[in-house]
């Protein structure tokens, strides 16, 4: 009896990968510590709440467009990165909170009745985006690694924004929602990633 043999695939050492994780530790990782000083995690909780109030005020609300075009992702992805899970989500919380009674919602909106509008979802999806991106950037930290880590925080994001709007805009379908509530803000949003992830890769590597 013959035995045929397959021969084996050529070995794939030589071929580039993409590296998910740096070893490399950095002064910056010490925000994501559950060892920080107390006081030091408080003060980047409420740096990245006020942050995010401040970016919020670039808005640009185009015609017929129920969801305005802001720049406070930027914070969200950012908290998520530097301040980790569980600081990044509080950040986000207590931004929910202070827009309750200050003007720190987008084009300086305030109070319970912007927060179950339109813009609703994606407001309350910024606080588990923040939490997603802080689980996910644990283990990848890397310039890809950030990247795909703050996809998956925007993945979360805009799944609460559509599902919300779809609801309190009474539309007629889910394509509606989707095309007015995400494939708007697509290439938007990859930008901000792109940016957010190149200067948290940065700075890691200024305060390695």
């Amino acid at each position: 009896m013959r035995i045929f043999v397959r021969p084996s695939s050529p070995s794939a050492a030589g071929m580039p990968t993409l590296a998910l994780r740096s070893p490399r530790t950095a002064s910056i990782d010490a925000l994501r510590a559950d060892r920080a000083p107390l006081s030091v995690q408080a003060a980047s909780v409420v740096g990245f709440a006020l942050l995010t109030g401040l970016l919020a005020q670039f808005e640009i609300q185009l015609y017929l467009w129920e969801v305005p075009i802001t720049l406070q992702t930027v914070a969200v992805y950012g908290a998520g990165l530097v301040l980790g899970s569980r600081n990044g989500l509080l950040a986000m919380a207590l931004y929910l909170a202070l827009g309750l009674f200050l003007p720190l919602y987008a084009g300086g909106a305030a109070g319970a009745e912007y927060l179950v509008g339109a813009s609703g979802g994606y407001l309350v999806g910024m606080a588990l985006a923040a939490a997603v991106i802080g689980a996910l950037s644990r283990r990848m930290n890397t310039l890809a690694g950030s990247a795909l880590s703050v996809l998956g925080g925007s993945a979360v994001l805009f799944a609460c924004g559509v599902t919300w709007l779809h609801f309190a805009a009474d539309h007629a379908s889910w394509w509606q929602s989707i095309e007015s509530g995400w494939l708007r803000f697509v290439v938007w949003d990859l930008t901000k990633v792109a940016f957010v992830s190149a200067v948290y890769s940065g700075l890691r590597r200024l305060t390695a």
